[in-house]
């Protein structure tokens, strides 16, 4: 006899953000977009590039409202679908990578990702239905055995325009604020977000020892803070490079 699970009930919102962010699942649809390696894309909507072809094993997704003008990007999502003869009752963990739209849908996710919604040996069932119902919910991400990092997106010039990239940001915090230490100035000068996950700045302070650089999080049990980073950046960084922030996010 077949075990028949019995999935919660997940509410309808009109502020699908807000309702996410809670531990009730929130009721959506989901597609998927094809690709070569069944993988993410490095031309997504956050700036992550290749890092976010790979990350969390490709599982990858673009959002529509849950993309929040790019506050979104980096968040971690349970994502299962509901069509009992074809999915599994657990689904999967994606993290945001993208923006995107589709029929309805607040998610679209990579191949492999869409994939494992399924039971075993089902994929190609799932795939053939093409936009499926779901329900989802926001989850802590996790990333054992690595910090926090900022990357110096490419297009940065040294030492007059620098742009960072967050990766492996851990907890269910969104990062909505990024600053700078001015030290002949004695402030704070705040970052742009330029896109997605990228907060650029023009004429960047040049530090002694390295760039002092602080973030605000919201979300999580302790609500909103500030977390500083004594020298985050060296001083003579690089286009390119990626630096370890040597703390994490929980």
């Amino acid at each position: 006899m077949a075990l028949l699970l019995a999935l919660p009930t997940c509410s309808l919102s009109q502020d699908a953000s807000a309702s996410a962010s809670a531990s009730a699942f929130v009721c959506s649809r989901a597609t998927f977009y094809g690709s070569p390696d069944c993988l993410g894309t490095p031309s997504g909507a956050c700036g992550f590039g290749e890092f976010g072809r790979r990350i969390n094993g490709g599982d990858v997704g673009g959002v529509a409202k849950l993309y929040k003008n790019g506050t979104g990007c980096g968040a971690c999502y349970q994502v299962r679908c509901t069509q009992p003869q074809v999915c599994n009752p657990y689904g999967l963990t994606i993290v945001v990578t993208d923006y995107g739209e589709g029929d309805h849908t607040d998610f679209i996710l990579s191949t492999s990702a869409y994939s494992k919604l399924a039971l075993p040996n089902m994929a190609l069932e799932l795939m053939a239905y093409g936009v499926v119902d779901i329900e989802y919910r926001r989850v802590s991400c996790q990333y054992p055995g690595y910090n926090m990092m900022f990357k110096v997106h490419e297009n940065s010039r040294y030492p007059d325009s620098l742009a960072l990239v967050i990766w492996y940001q851990a907890g269910q915090y969104d990062i909505t604020a990024v600053e700078l230490w001015q030290e002949d100035c004695k402030e704070w000068r705040g970052m742009r977000r330029a896109y997605g996950a990228v907060w650029d700045m023009p004429n960047p302070p040049n530090a002694g020892a390295g760039l002092n650089l602080r973030f605000r999080v919201s979300g999580g049990v302790e609500g909103e803070k500030w977390v500083v980073l004594p020298n985050a950046i060296p001083t003579n960084w690089k286009a390119g490079a990626v630096y370890d922030s040597t703390i994490q996010l929980s």
